[in-house]
């Protein structure tokens, strides 16, 4: 097969969902050595669980130890205002500066949801944030994209809201990050909805949905990888491809998730494509 125009990176929400990030907190270094022995190419952790490698002079001398780059950093805020307050703008920022670092990374903004109540004008507020905020970023030279999510208190779940927020999205600064396992689970397709917004795809997160009640591990659910990944390929999409498992197994152990997933990506995913 020839060279793949793409490369697969891990997300460290894996670690994250035991005990609301408590149980690895700090410990990014630990997860940057379990990425690389998987086989990841790249990274992309959450900007406010970084610890002590939001040092942009820490995380660098660690990624280079373990041989991967800073695919993206995962942004997480509330933004329920009609714009952003002082401290989200700062963190943001601190976030954009710390990517400037890192030519070719990206900024996946991504809303805390917090529920569906006046969600027109809060829509209308989100799209408005995003894209200021992305704009903030082009200006130092960093890339954008936006990542709905599908918790039912989300804003970002349903074929409705993705309708209104990425066509409200400003594409000459931000783009769009499918994630095909939020996508299913708030009832789409992910390849039709992936090939409808098809010019805003910068970025592309993966993760499983078996429905029972939302995802699985990484290979064992419903989602067509084979067919998106294949599709990803023939377009000629150049960006990363990161694997967020949230299967119930990322509770008791992520170190073991991100090892399968590393090992059903390069070892399952890839020699099934053309």
């Amino acid at each position: 097969m020839d060279k793949l125009p793409f490369r697969f990176g891990a997300e460290v929400y894996t670690w994250f969902m035991s005990n609301n990030g408590e149980t690895y907190k700090g410990q990014l270094g630990h997860m940057i050595e379990v990425i690389s022995k998987a086989g990841f190419e790249g990274i992309q952790p959450i900007f406010t669980w970084m610890g002590p490698l939001a040092d942009a002079d820490l995380l660098e001398k660690k990624l280079k130890e373990e041989n991967i780059e800073l695919a993206a950093v995962a942004l997480a805020l509330d933004w329920n205002g009609s714009k952003e307050t002082d401290e989200e703008k700062r963190i943001a920022d601190e976030a954009i500066k710390l990517l400037a670092r890192f030519p070719g990374s990206v900024l996946c903004t991504v809303q805390i949801p917090t529920g569906r109540h006046d969600i027109n004008q809060r829509r209308k507020n989100l799209i408005d944030i995003v894209n200021t905020v992305s704009a903030r970023a082009k200006d130092k030279g960093v890339t954008s994209s936006f990542h709905p999510n599908s918790p039912h208190s989300s804003i970002t779940r349903t074929a409705e809201d993705y309708m209104v927020i990425l066509e409200g999205l400003d594409a000459n600064v931000t783009g769009w990050c499918p994630d095909v396992g939020h996508i299913i689970n708030g009832g789409m397709d992910p390849l039709e909805e992936m090939k409808r917004y098809q010019s805003l795809i910068n970025h592309v997160h993966y993760k499983d949905w078996n429905g029972d009640p939302e995802f699985t591990l990484m290979g064992k659910g419903k989602v067509d990888f084979t067919a998106i990944t294949q599709w990803l390929k023939d377009e000629n999409f150049d960006g990363w491809i990161i694997c967020e498992d949230e299967g119930q197994e990322a509770l008791e152990d992520p170190d073991f998730v991100t090892l399968h997933d590393g090992k059903w990506v390069y070892g399952s995913l890839i020699p099934k494509l053309k």
